[in-house]
């Protein structure tokens, strides 16, 4: 990192998550959690399949596992990232076929990230992309 070249604001910690998502999409479970904190506490919405909350490495492992085993193909592909404070926001488009199915699910979703000491330390999924940018506190305007 080279002094006076402005770092945009958790920089490393979006490259993180954009390895997350790669590796998610490559099923390597392991490497998925690498950029999150023991301690995180992972959050989905009661809607999605397997919704709810899981905590720590090993719960949010064994969580995305078992998501990422019904997948027969599919990927989730971060659209965007949005950076408000501590947090940053991202965009993921969906597009998965599940196992024993034709048909395939699409979705364009928000993953909300806090981060502490460079670590994701909670996860929160939005089904609602707008509900995401108001949980964070940016204007959905400002966010185009």
């Amino acid at each position: 990192r080279h002094m006076g070249k402005l770092t945009p604001l958790l920089a490393a910690e979006t490259e993180a998550l954009r390895g997350a998502y790669a590796a998610l999409n490559r099923n390597d479970i392991p490497a998925t959690v690498k950029a999150f904190d023991p301690q995180i506490e992972w959050t989905e919405p009661a809607e999605y399949p397997g919704g709810g909350t899981y905590r720590g490495h090993a719960g949010v492992e064994a969580h995305l596992s078992q998501a990422r085993e019904s997948w027969a193909e599919g990927s989730c592909e971060p659209e965007r990232f949005i950076v408000a404070g501590d947090k940053i926001v991202v965009f993921v488009h969906v597009r998965v076929r599940l196992k024993d199915h034709l048909e395939w699910h699409e979705g364009r979703l928000a993953d909300v990230y806090t981060f502490r000491n460079g670590k994701a330390i909670q996860m929160r999924a939005f089904a609602d992309r707008q509900q995401a940018l108001e949980w964070v506190g940016v204007n959905p305007l400002d966010a185009h």
